[in-house]
């Protein structure tokens, strides 16, 4: 026999959930800012199940369950992508080890690349941000060898065939250039491997260090190689918005 679920009001799981206030939750309410899956919500006395209503700010999805965890983590050079390593070398899940949570990466950077890596233990939203289907924005500055002519832009928008396929960037710009090198940021919706670094090699421009600044909305910011902060409100709600969520 199944147990029924436990019903909550709307205003309370707003204010667990870090929106507001109970008193300003209640507003929102009022005020018809607050949908509860698909449909806009008025009543004070509206109690939802937390654990399955999709439920919305402003057109902004506001994750309620407590038990699900979202981390930004600027991995550091050297450090592997993965939850554990046989050979003792240092992993993302070294970072978390004390935590009671399961979390995973979702996708993953090389050794070699460094910056942000998302964690999470929600299932769902990490297959579709991995998904290449939700084209999902990254962001990357790179190091690279050479003088970048002024039609390299034009050229990567355009599309570059690799051995595995053509890949096209989503945008591309010189951040500042040296004699010999040059700063560059790249924004790609691909996910294949090294995609960045086997693109600019294909154009003449070997990369020396790369790292990844942003996926969609979340930017590294000033968080330091080997930190980790929890995503903000604004932050999930724009990677649900993304990914059809």
């Amino acid at each position: 026999m199944t147990s029924e679920p436990e019903l909550v009001r709307l205003q309370k799981v707003l204010a667990k959930a870090g929106v507001a206030s109970r008193r300003a939750a209640e507003e929102m309410i009022v005020r018809g800012r607050v949908s509860v899956d698909g449909e806009v919500v008025r009543e004070l006395g509206t109690k939802v199940d937390p654990d399955t209503a999709v439920i919305r700010v402003d057109g902004d999805r506001v994750v309620v369950r407590d038990d699900l965890v979202y981390l930004a983590l600027n991995k550091p050079r050297g450090m592997h992508s993965t939850m554990t390593d046989d050979r003792g070398r240092p992993c993302v899940g070294d970072l978390v080890a004390d935590r009671t949570e399961r979390l995973f990466h979702v996708g993953r950077l090389d050794a070699d690349t460094e910056g942000l890596l998302l964690l999470t233990n929600d299932g769902e939203l990490a297959h579709r941000l991995m998904h290449p289907s939700y084209e999902v924005l990254k962001t990357y500055v790179a190091e690279v060898e050479g003088v970048v002519p002024r039609g390299l832009g034009a050229r990567l928008t355009s599309g570059v065939e690799l051995d595995d396929g053509p890949v096209k960037a989503d945008r591309f710009r010189v951040l500042d250039s040296r004699p010999g090198r040059a700063m560059v940021e790249i924004v790609l919706h691909e996910g294949r491997n090294h995609i960045v670094r086997r693109l600019l090699d294909e154009v003449g421009h070997p990369v020396r260090r790369l790292v990844r600044t942003a996926i969609d909305d979340v930017t590294l910011g000033q968080l330091k190689p080997g930190s980790l902060r929890p995503l903000t409100r604004k932050e999930l709600a724009a990677l649900h918005a993304a990914v059809g969520l």
